[in-house]
């Protein structure tokens, strides 16, 4: 797979991104008729603390544990400063551009800075808490989202490229996709099924991190050199506050206390449970023995696998859902990646990505109206397959082309990557001044 393949998506996206960035024609904002109800408050205080979490300290752990010690501290800190980072952006900006207006890419900017959030004020896609803390709970979204591109282009990627690459790719390809999928954008009326983010969160960073491990180039000595992870106990317990996190992040998107959040929960719980153990069988059989790795990146596929389609299936397809996430992203992480070639340091597109778009499309057969509302194929209703797949080529094709083109534009003012000298020392030393002893 070389770069070359998406200068003809680039093309198509570079006129996409100029209607993306002009807000909608802008709508009242006549507060919404709604009742906050204190247990939806409640529980969606503590699934935004569980996101939250996700990142800090959860990916944090993960990615840390898996590079090499020279570059712990560094890895950590593109995770610390993403959440600080695109936290205000999103208050800024980000929230509002995402969920106001009626515009089929993009909204308005009738919430920027929070303008008109009051005590009391709810919003049409959760009337029975306040608005502030659904902002606050999808800011939340937002801020892994980022995070995760950086596991593709860890050991390699300077910190201040990251940080001009991270504020516009939030504004630029995340906030479009968001309102197009959740804010009532053109993939919502089409009907698309995604419950908590396979194309919002998980195809989006995959994508983009493959992209950007494409243009950044393999890492110094990849295929030679020895890359074994520094501490994996780190990324156990970072896996630890990721299962336990999703919690929040599925159960939180039914938005209320109620049996949807539990089943999107119990769902969840399963499928991380069977991507384990199928990833653990398939490593044991192929390779003889299973490792800490391979278990810990099969629960965490069978979570982004389930995520799209937890709110709308029952139980059981959580448990097939996530023997598929083990095998598939197994095949993805390791014959896939071989046979293409390329860099993805830490296999975000192997598991977020391909677990994203699996996800996406699995909802679409085992969608059951009685848990979301929405028949799939297995229930009778096969168009929704395509609604599915429509929605995954549109992610996919926009998270690629307009990657490239941001990555392209910020080499254009600062070096993407770090020389030769101060990657074989470490990002540590070499970008914070720092070091593990």
């Amino acid at each position: 797979m070389k770069v070359g393949s998406f200068v003809r998506a680039t093309a198509a996206a570079g006129a996409f991104m100029l209607v993306a960035v002009i807000p909608a024609t802008a709508q009242s904002t006549a507060p919404v008729t709604g009742k906050i109800d204190p247990a939806d408050t409640a529980w969606m205080i503590v699934a935004t603390a569980f996101v939250l979490m996700m990142s800090l300290p959860g990916l944090a752990l993960f990615y840390a544990g898996m590079v090499r010690k020279k570059n712990v501290l560094a890895t950590m800190a593109q995770t610390f400063a993403v959440t600080a980072l695109c936290s205000v952006l999103w208050m800024v900006v980000g929230y509002s551009l995402t969920f106001t207006g009626a515009g089929p890419i993009v909204g308005t900017f009738n919430r920027a800075v929070l303008n008109g959030i009051g005590m009391d004020t709810v919003s049409p896609f959760a009337p029975t808490i306040p608005e502030a803390l659904f902002m606050l709970y999808q800011m939340t979204f937002a801020v892994i989202t980022v995070a995760l591109v950086a596991g593709s282009v860890a050991d390699r990627m300077r910190f201040s490229a990251f940080l001009w690459f991270s504020t516009l790719w939030l504004l630029i390809v995340y906030v479009p996709i968001a309102h197009a999928v959740w804010g009532g954008g053109f993939l919502d009326r089409a009907g698309m099924l995604d419950f908590a983010g396979g194309t919002v969160v998980h195809l989006n960073a995959g994508v983009a991190g493959l992209v950007g491990a494409l243009v950044l180039g393999a890492r110094r000595g990849y295929g030679t050199d020895n890359f074994a992870p520094y501490d994996l106990s780190l990324a156990v317990i970072g896996t630890g506050l990721l299962w336990v996190g999703w919690f929040g992040f599925n159960g939180g998107s039914a938005l209320g206390a109620g049996s949807r959040a539990v089943f999107a929960i119990l769902t969840t719980h399963l499928a991380a449970c069977a991507g384990a153990l199928t990833w653990m069988a398939l490593e044991w059989w192929t390779r003889g023995k299973p490792s800490v790795l391979g278990m810990i990146s099969g629960a965490v596929a069978g979570l982004g696998t389930i995520t799209p389609a937890s709110g709308f299936v029952l139980p059981w397809h959580g448990l097939i859902i996530g023997v598929i996430a083990g095998g598939v992203c197994f095949y993805s992480c390791t014959s896939l990646k071989l046979i293409c070639g390329y860099d993805d340091s830490l296999d975000v597109f192997g598991v977020h990505g391909i677990g994203g778009a699996t996800g996406t499309l699995l909802a679409g057969i085992f969608a059951t109206r009685a848990v979301g509302g929405v028949s799939g194929l297995l229930e009778g209703h096969p168009a929704q397959v395509l609604v599915q797949l429509y929605g995954i080529v549109v992610t996919l094709a926009w998270s690629a082309g307009a990657t490239f083109v941001l990555l392209k534009l910020v080499s254009a003012f600062t070096a993407l990557r770090v020389d030769t000298q101060a990657e074989m020392e470490g990002l540590d030393v070499t970008q914070h001044g720092e070091a593990l002893q």
